[in-house]
């Protein structure tokens, strides 16, 4: 005869759906970053990527279209001359800001100090 286990309510418990879905799209690395430089407001192709420090430019734009498909950005192309790309978060997009804000002020209390960027003030 097999062992019954003591089984109760606690260890049913999943992690949410809801976090999970989260942190499988902004949980990849880069994203992150990119949705808090748009929240401050609309930037370029190449703006983004001198404000994110160490990504390529097909990271970038994989990243970006990863974004837009899931409803957060938006592409919008400026036929210029020049033509240009800009990309701004959409309404949903634009919701993570007090998330985001608050991440970080959690960082800056509960994570050990990482250096500062050069250059930076």
């Amino acid at each position: 005869m097999a062992a019954e286990q003591n089984h109760d309510g606690e260890m049913c418990k999943r992690v949410d759906d809801g976090i999970t879905r989260v942190f499988q799209l902004l949980g990849k690395r880069w994203s992150g970053p990119i949705v808090s430089v748009l929240v401050h407001q609309p930037a370029h192709f190449a703006d983004l990527r001198r404000a994110v420090p160490g990504i390529s430019e097909r990271m970038l734009s994989d990243r970006l279209a990863e974004l837009g498909a899931a409803g957060l950005v938006v592409r919008e192309v400026d036929e210029g001359p020049p033509l240009r790309v800009s990309y701004r978060l959409t309404e949903a997009g634009a919701a993570l800001e007090p998330a985001l804000r608050q991440l970080g002020d959690w960082a800056k209390t509960h994570l050990p100090d990482a250096p500062q960027c050069p250059g930076a003030a």
